[in-house]
């Protein structure tokens, strides 16, 4: 399925105040109004065009939330100061006291203590259930549950959500199915198999610089209107405010979006099949021999491929992190959180972005100490990185059998 999200933001014009091709920068946190009439409708949301305070909304937050909703095909867009921001403002929006989730069991380790630890303050309950088997998140539905959420690609098994199964589910039961589209923004288009709201963390693939920390919420009119709300909306009394310097920086880096995923999916996939190749144990959505592979195939828009995130298990924590320190090294990416950046990044998430989810449940669900999340980068001669993996590869070997004397040859 092709995708029409690049040209729809290329044919956004945003002119700066004095014809700039860049649009104006909105450096203020109040705005001036000249007749108090205008003041008082403003801040009751009667009027548009008009700005109050930033925390309300300014012109480059806007700006950058028309982007977004270009990006996800949705209404309009909130942005938010954080990933964070952004998926905690959702559940509260939707959530109140006594209600009930069904929430994948693979997410992000923060979004996991947020529903684990957190809503137990608000007395709302949570089942982490298995996304990949609709059968179980049927069953995990009772009459308080408020949504379904999941990962579009979970971090950090890459379990693909069957997203069309679970909005049909969702809709059955007429409640809002919740989408994290961070792993794999263009690659795929939750609202387009049913997603009724889709997240993300602007900090990774969408920015692309590592250099700041940044959400958005991608949904309808209603639902983005109410979480500004200056009496009840999540969003607004919050306070997660993005400020407008990053939201315009971030709007930047959004032109080259579609370049950008097309060259991490592509390296990734080489990395994947080459590494499997050579009998290690890698997974990645573009791999036949990943369980989700075929669910991946029907929603992924081809042209930006499978995405840029891929596991290896090194076995055990220890080569993991022997390894990882060889890679950086030489210079073959930085042992570092987060992703999307023009440099691989690789970190072992079971002691690092899934710390937050306790040993056993890692177990259960299939992560292993010695897992290590790769965040592929946008080398140009990929060839020559594979090589250079499989030169720190065998170096690990000779460092486990305590072999030194052909370090130096290597």
């Amino acid at each position: 399925m092709d995708s029409k999200a690049p040209d729809n933001l290329q044919d956004l014009h945003y002119f700066g105040e004095y014809g700039g091709v860049n649009p104006s920068i909105s450096d203020s946190s109040t705005y001036t109004f000249l007749s108090a009439k205008t003041m008082f409708d403003t801040f009751e949301g009667n009027t548009e065009g008009c700005y109050l305070y930033s925390r309300h909304s300014s012109p480059s937050n806007l700006y950058l939330g028309e982007a977004l909703a270009a990006l996800e095909g949705t209404e309009t867009a909130n942005v938010t100061a954080s990933g964070m921001g952004a998926i905690t403002a959702v559940i509260l929006q939707l959530c109140e006291a006594g209600d009930h989730i069904v929430s994948s069991r693979t997410i992000y380790g923060g979004t996991y203590a947020f529903m684990k630890n957190f809503l137990k303050k608000f007395n709302i309950g949570v089942s982490f259930v298995d996304i990949t088997k609709t059968s179980a998140v049927a069953k995990a539905i009772t009459p308080i549950t408020k949504m379904i959420y999941c990962e579009s690609v979970s971090n950090p098994l890459l379990e693909i959500a069957d997203l069309e199964s679970l909005s049909g589910l969702a809709k059955n039961h007429h409640i809002p199915l919740v989408v994290d589209n961070t792993f794999s923004p263009l690659s795929i288009s939750p609202v387009n198999f049913g997603a009724d709201i889709v997240i993300h963390s602007l900090t990774k693939f969408i920015n692309g610089t590592s250099d700041c920390v940044a959400g958005a919420v991608c949904g309808t009119k209603e639902f983005c209107l109410s979480l500004k709300d200056v009496n009840n909306g999540a969003g607004m009394l919050l306070g997660s405010t993005l400020d407008s310097l990053r939201a315009a920086s971030i709007l930047k880096n959004m032109r080259t979006l579609h370049l950008r995923i097309k060259k991490h999916s592509e390296n990734a996939l080489y990395l994947a099949e080459n590494l499997e190749k050579d009998g290690l144990k890698v997974v990645y959505p573009g791999l036949k021999s990943h369980p989700g592979h075929e669910v991946m195939k029907k929603q992924y828009n081809a042209e930006f491929g499978y995405g840029g995130i891929m596991t290896l298990d090194a076995g055990s924590l220890k080569n993991a992190n022997a390894l990882m320190e060889l890679m950086q090294k030489r210079h073959l990416g930085y042992l570092a959180v987060s992703l999307g950046f023009y440099k691989t990044l690789f970190s072992a998430p079971g002691s690092s972005t899934s710390s937050e989810i306790p040993l056993e449940e890692q177990k259960e669900m299939g992560l292993s100490d010695g897992l290590i999340r790769f965040s592929i980068g946008l080398d140009n001669d990929i060839s020559r990185t594979y090589t250079a993996i499989k030169t720190c590869m065998l170096q690990l070997e000779i460092l486990k059998s305590n072999d030194k004397t052909h370090l130096n040859k290597i």
